[in-house]
């Protein structure tokens, strides 16, 4: 990478890091669009690993205190049965698809039976969840959006959300470089120098978020954070679709099919 660019991405880390720390949301899921547009995916894959490592994890070091250990537990469970399973499949999906997975997700948890309300301290609730938030990050490289959907409907305040949901983060994200890292892609590396400043901007970014979240009530957080997820959402989807349409696979197909 030249300088210009080496700067540039460290600047949309710590923008996206202070989005991230303030909502526990969101910033992960613009750098991945991002680096997916510069960069192959698996190698894209492992920066975005490193990068939410170090957000989350200084995130989840910041608020240990609110962090709910039950519920990161009960999201443990199933990440590692999805791990198993995944390191057996490999599978790898085209840049639209994971996009216009990465907009749906956010849609799925809202769809669920009114009487399901979602409660991340409840065994297979979190398990379930966890299967499917590590097989979506395991596809997209990033689970965010539903994982977000499902903490805003329990019984947490905004500091226990942002603390609980980012300790689940280094989880998956972990998982994710391994994943990527050397079960996929053993090739996929990265310069030492730009893994430091990606760390670097992701803590500064994630440390001045803080003052604002303290500032802010619990009603204000969820309003704006399910604004921000479904503003997000629906820019991915509309991204992979216009993708998907100029794919030259899918116009061929298209073309014979009306002949």
């Amino acid at each position: 990478m030249t300088p210009i660019m080496i700067v540039a991405l460290g600047l949309l880390m710590v923008a996206t890091a202070f989005l991230s720390g303030l909502f526990g949301m969101a910033g992960g899921l613009i750098l991945i669009g991002v680096l997916l547009a510069l960069m192959p995916l698996p190698a894209a894959m492992v920066l975005h690993a490193i990068t939410q490592m170090a957000s989350n994890g200084w995130r989840a070091l910041l608020w240990r205190a609110h962090i709910r250990w039950r519920a990161v537990a009960n999201y443990l469970a199933g990440a590692t049965i999805a791990l198993a399973a995944w390191s057996l499949a490999r599978y790898v999906p085209d840049k639209p698809i994971a996009l216009l997975m990465l907009g749906a997700t956010p849609f799925m948890a809202r769809l669920l039976p009114t009487n399901i309300k979602p409660d991340p301290d409840r065994l297979w609730q979190g398990t379930v969840y966890g299967m499917i938030c590590m097989g979506l990050m395991l596809m997209t490289g990033v689970s965010g959006p539903l994982l977000d959907t499902f903490f805003l409907g329990g019984n947490f305040g905004r500091r226990e959300k942002v603390a609980t949901k980012s300790m689940c983060q280094v989880v998956s994200h972990f998982t994710k470089l391994i994943y990527f890292g050397g079960i996929v892609d053993q090739a996929a590396s990265l310069d030492p120098v730009f893994a430091g400043v990606a760390i670097l901007a992701s803590m500064l970014g994630t440390t001045l978020a803080r003052r604002l979240l303290e500032a802010m009530t619990d009603q204000q957080f969820v309003a704006w954070s399910y604004k921000l997820i479904t503003t997000i959402a629906c820019y991915y989807i509309a991204y992979g679709g216009w993708l998907l349409v100029r794919t030259p696979v899918l116009a061929a197909f298209a073309k014979g099919g009306l002949q």
